[in-house]
């Protein structure tokens, strides 16, 4: 049973700042990488099979990728998973392996 004071969950880490990090970081790695041309909205079309007007928001930062299409970009894209370690203050597995 929840008590009775208060309405709201705690947010934890989300908040505000975190997601336009995210958004922009993830914008940031993409263009980057691929550019902000045509070419690379159906680049990105074809590795995550997302709309291209959603292509369109993540190369323009208003929006980020979740779930299956972030896997899909790390899966194609080293910039991509590189700003993600960054965000998760992790070693990039590629540095790792070097090291073995």
């Amino acid at each position: 049973m929840f008590p009775k004071k208060g309405k709201k969950f705690h947010q934890g880490l989300r908040s505000d700042e975190t997601e336009i990090e995210f958004k922009g970081l993830i914008a940031s790695a993409l263009k980057t990488e691929l550019g902000s041309t045509h070419q690379s909205v159906k680049t990105l079309v074809r590795w995550t099979g997302a709309s291209d007007r959603t292509v369109k928001h993540w190369l323009a930062g208003t929006h980020g990728p979740s779930g299956e299409h972030l896997v899909a970009l790390v899966r194609n894209s080293d910039a991509v998973l590189n700003a993600f370690m960054l965000m998760a203050n992790r070693r990039a597995p590629m540095m790792l392996a070097k090291y073995k």
